[in-house]
């Protein structure tokens, strides 16, 4: 697959295995250096066996060979490099791994072991390594642009007081006592309730510390990061705790290097078609939903932004170096992880603090208030939601937060400061609860590509916003807004099915600032010229049809059009989407249609979602529109199979 590839025509491709291994929770700890333009540290990964593998356990030991031959089809012959062991430096048992080892990168930051004597050659002699007639099981995780340095596991036992977890662990096996122990732990760990979530935190700290116990083997291809133990066969027994070292390249595609509008420097992920996979090894398929808490170290005088339930404080770890600490307990897919490093300087505005936004009181529509106190089980996974918290149900405003370059502040006090509490309470009069408990908002350098986006606690808008006046800015702030719910609460189980967020987002924003009727002619002249301007298969929104969703044996998969460049610049899926959004609105009632918008957020939030998820609840709540043709399989005719503007 990766030979076959052009990454400027074609689609993603999503490398993770994910229905054998499945990342739970990232630990980071990263410095950040403008002068050399790296960004390097470790990150120590923590696992669940994936749903496939739970399912057939592997028992007759095909399911797992069919990963590892459909492995070796999908990636390129690239040399596979086997970690240094420096003896003297490191030993497995009682320290962590990498402290004055010597870097032997080459020029194109691959790491090579050049005295390894009986190693691994190639990429293909890594599937044909065989121990007693069966195959190493292979973990696969989407990395680009990345230097990897080394690859180890963890020895998560030997964390003081983490006996707390191995009560329910059975250990027969001597020789493999160790393993299954470290694993049980693991287990324990990211299964714990969501009540427990502040323990958790503490002993992912704590295990992401602790000692490596024996490297493993890896090679790094041209999007993923492959790596195995030798005579591990099955992904029950592959280490569920792993450290890798590495560092970015000052050309990876997930961040940009350059200077504020004061000149200063900064560092961003500013929304690559290719995620994060060049800022992080990761599983980026939007199944691999997962937690995250990261420490990053900058320079005095740099801020540190990031995705995280937290504000953070800066902590001063020796002169003139600041940490800043940032975590989340939602999972989420790791493409919304997002950072900012810069000069950036808080707007603040004495008169109207973020103390007394939080206190003021909205009336609802009584439709929504009856619907808000209807008690009902949420359909994710276990984490400290705040649609179940009577607190964060009445937070009209959440906290915010407003960051600039200093030569922006004034412009910022002036159109920016006073939108954010209005457009807050208006998604919360239309939508419920907030998803998140906080807002930082950026403004970011000039080359930001967009006019805003949207990540977990924080949103980028770019300076062409702030001239426009009110109406400019505030549409935008709330179309960014609308993605807390549609796009991030709430995301798209599969990527090429973008008009879930923004076609939502688009809709809602015409909600949230009141002059649907205003910009709609405007909208409608964009996406016909757009219809008439564009290849034919960029305008359908649901590109894979019927295998829409589906995922190989591995969980590998691919996002249609992913790395197509001129679709960057297309407004098909918002425009297209806020039209067959406005069409079903008038059809069964802007009221019952509200209703039902409202009964699906607090039905999927925290969930992956497909088109027909939400069809078929707007249908099922409103049975009448069947009597007049309305279907789901006429909307995917009509709307989301087809090209061009339906009749």
């Amino acid at each position: 697959m990766e030979t076959q590839l052009d990454p400027m025509k074609d689609d993603l491709p999503l490398m993770a295995n994910t229905n054998y291994m499945l990342v739970k929770h990232y630990v980071l700890d990263l410095d950040v250096d403008f002068k050399s333009k790296v960004i390097e540290g470790i990150i120590v990964l923590f696992f669940e066996t994936g749903s496939r593998y739970r399912k057939t356990s592997c028992l007759d030991k095909e399911s797992c060979q069919s990963q590892v031959d459909e492995t070796c089809k999908m990636r390129t012959s690239e040399p596979c490099h086997i970690p240094v062991t420096n003896v003297r430096a490191c030993s497995s048992k009682t320290a962590v791994c990498g402290k004055g080892e010597e870097d032997t990168s080459d020029k194109n930051g691959n790491h090579s072991n050049k005295e390894q004597a009986s190693g691994i050659s190639s990429s293909q002699d890594c599937c044909d390594i065989e121990n007693h007639g069966n195959k190493d099981f292979l973990l696969v995780l989407d990395c680009c642009d990345l230097s990897v340095l080394k690859v180890e596991e963890v020895d998560v036992a030997a964390v003081s007081g983490i006996e707390k977890f191995t009560r329910s662990a059975k250990i027969t096996d001597v020789s493999k006592e160790l393993e299954n122990l470290r694993n049980q732990i693991v287990h324990e760990l990211v299964a714990l309730p969501a009540d427990r979530w502040k323990e958790q935190l503490y002993y992912f700290t704590r295990c992401s510390q602790a000692p490596g116990c024996g490297e493993l083997l890896f090679t790094t291809g041209t999007w993923s990061l492959e790596i195995r133990k030798s005579r591990i066969q099955t992904p029950a027994d592959f280490p569920h705790a792993i450290r890798i070292w590495y560092k970015t390249k000052p050309e990876g595609r997930s961040v940009t290097w350059t200077t504020d509008q004061s000149g200063r420097p900064c560092v961003y992920t500013m929304g690559s078609p290719i995620n994060n996979r060049a800022l992080f090894p990761c599983q980026e398929p939007p199944v691999a939903l997962s937690t995250w808490q990261a420490s990053v170290r900058a320079a005095a005088g740099f801020v540190v932004l990031m995705s995280g339930e937290n504000s953070a404080e800066p902590v001063q770890l020796q002169e003139g170096i600041l940490s800043w600490y940032y975590y989340v307990t939602m999972p989420m897919p790791a493409s919304t992880f997002t950072i900012a490093v810069g000069c950036w300087q808080e707007v603040k505005q004495q008169s109207f603090t973020a103390a007394n936004q939080t206190n003021v009181e909205f009336p609802l529509p009584s439709s929504q208030a009856d619907f808000r106190w209807h008690e009902e089980l949420c359909g994710h996974v276990e984490y400290p939601c705040r649609f179940r918290n009577p607190a964060a149900r009445l937070q009209a405003v959440i906290p915010y937060r407003v960051f600039a370059p200093w030569c922006l502040m004034e412009c910022c006090k002036e159109h920016l400061l006073q939108l954010i509490p209005r457009c807050l309470s208006a998604a919360y009069t239309t939508l419920g609860t907030h998803p998140f408990s906080r807002l930082d908002v950026l403004i970011v350098p000039s080359n930001f590509s967009s006019l805003g986006m949207a990540s977990p606690h924080i949103i980028f808008l770019s300076q062409s916003v702030l001239p426009g006046g009110s109406h400019l800015c505030g549409t935008r702030l709330c179309h960014e807004i609308a993605h807390a719910w549609f796009g991030l609460a709430i995301g798209a189980r599969d990527w090429t099915e973008e008009w879930i967020s923004e076609g939502f987002a688009t809709f809602l924003e015409d909600i949230f600032w009141a002059r649907a009727q205003q910009v709609s002619s405007l909208r409608w002249r964009r996406l016909r010229d757009e219809v008439q301007n564009s290849e034919e298969e960029l305008q359908v929104l649901r590109p894979k049809k019927e295998s829409t969703g589906e995922l190989s044996e591995s969980g590998a998969s691919i996002v249609k059009h992913g790395l197509k460049a001129e679709k960057i610049f297309m407004q098909v899926h918002y425009l297209k989407g806020y039209f067959l959004l406005r069409f079903l609105a008038r059809a069964v009632g802007e009221a019952s249609y509200l209703a039902s918008l409202q009964k699906f957020v607090q039905k999927f939030h925290g969930q992956l979602v497909l088109s027909q998820d939400f069809l078929c609840m707007l249908l099922e709540d409103n049975p009448e529109q069947k009597k007049s043709g309305l279907t789901v399989e006429n909307i995917f005719e009509n709307w989301l199979d087809t090209s061009g503007i339906p009749k």
